[in-house]
């Protein structure tokens, strides 16, 4: 597809689906300001709707009580899907972030257990847009049915730091903490790369040659470890894939986990999922939104993620 075509996708969907047509009206007036974190500059967007996501129950129990919306035989009526890929539907998301926000379901009712392969595909499918996942243990809201969401990949703050960051010139994966020496080192900054970044994650620049295949599957292996138990858990991660525009190169950020969500939720009442660890935190109440501050921030990113420490 390209983007225009998503965008007649987009307004089809809503022209024929009045409930999600007020949301998407409703992003017009959507809050939001910005929080200086080091390098980061992220920020902090009041969506009420999203509290749907955002409140959402996902233990065994209660998942097992709920038809799940993502299966097609429980989606609203009005919910159109497009065959994108061989086992995928690209779906309008009716609770939206951004003007372009998809969800991407596998046409199979199977667990949110992993990164799937095929989101390197549904990255080149669809350059110009973000395809990413949320683990069970990482933002997920319907853990118990496997598939991603896509944005406008310059929506995302991450994305934008990660690309100067680790310019397309640079193969391979590589972890923050190297990219950020070598930023502040290169750029003659005193700000320590402790505090550059709130958080640990991987950047890959994935070659079309078997040595860009070699670190796309030790990409796909990446995830996080439970402070609990001591194994690794393919649930704990928040995974990005994106075309890089001027080079067509495929890039990649993996952000390992360490928990769902943040000791004090739901007070306040953020459940970081890929786009909160992308640098926009979304927080459906009003009183969250005012008072949350960059030591707020911080700390959340280091309850569920690794603190960058070099």
């Amino acid at each position: 597809m390209s983007l225009s075509n998503e965008a007649e996708f987009v307004e089809w969907q809503l022209s024929r689906w009045p409930e999600a047509r007020e949301r998407y009206q409703q992003l017009g007036a959507t809050l939001r300001r910005p929080v200086t974190l080091g390098l980061l500059h992220a920020g902090v967007q009041c969506n009420p709707a999203r509290i749907v996501s955002t409140g959402a129950k996902t233990d065994q129990a209660t998942l097992k009580t709920r038809p799940c919306f993502l299966c097609a035989a429980n989606r609203p009526k009005e919910q159109e899907a497009v065959s994108i890929m061989e086992g995928w539907e690209l779906l309008v998301n009716p609770f939206p972030i951004f003007p372009i926000h998809f969800t991407i379901a596998s046409t199979r009712h199977q667990p949110q257990t992993a990164v799937p392969a095929e989101i390197a595909s549904l990255a080149e499918e669809l350059p110009g847009l973000c395809v990413f996942f949320n683990g069970a243990r990482a933002g997920a809201s319907a853990p118990d049915h496997l598939h991603l969401q896509a944005v406008l990949a310059e929506e995302l703050p991450l994305l934008r730091l990660v690309e100067s960051l680790h310019p397309a010139d640079l193969p391979g994966i590589h972890h923050s903490s190297t990219l950020t020496e070598a930023y502040l080192h290169d750029s003659g900054s005193s700000l320590t790369a402790a505090k550059a970044l709130p958080f640990s994650f991987y950047s890959s620049v994935i070659t079309p040659d078997a040595e860009g295949m070699r670190t796309l599957v030790k990409t796909l292996e990446i995830t996080g470890k439970d402070p609990d138990t001591g194994l690794y858990d393919s649930g704990l991660i928040n995974a990005y894939f994106w075309i890089h525009t001027p080079t067509g190169l495929l890039r990649a950020i993996m952000i390992p986990r360490k928990a769902h969500r943040p000791t004090g939720y739901p007070d306040p009442l953020v459940s970081p999922g890929a786009i909160d660890m992308a640098g926009l935190v979304i927080t459906p109440r009003r009183e969250d939104y005012d008072t949350l501050t960059a030591a707020d921030l911080r700390r959340i990113y280091s309850e569920v993620a690794d603190s960058n420490q070099c």
